[in-house]
């Protein structure tokens, strides 16, 4: 069976969300932030949605944009 994280099923802290929120924004890859936050990366997915925090990569065009 595989090692659950440290944080795995606690309820998020403000100070969590915040962090998820400036890494989400500094374009940290999900599974990064999930290191970080010491959580699965479902549960980032799952709290960002919640929160209405984008994960999507801001540095990066959409395909079909090259001439």
């Amino acid at each position: 069976m595989a090692k659950q994280p440290p944080n795995h099923g606690k309820a998020w802290t403000k100070q969590e969300v915040k962090q998820l929120e400036k890494l989400a924004d500094g374009n940290t890859p999900t599974r990064i932030i999930a290191l970080k936050l010491g959580r699965t990366p479902a549960s980032i997915y799952g709290e960002a949605s919640k929160e209405d925090i984008s994960l999507a990569p801001t540095n990066q065009k959409p395909y079909g944009t090259k001439k």
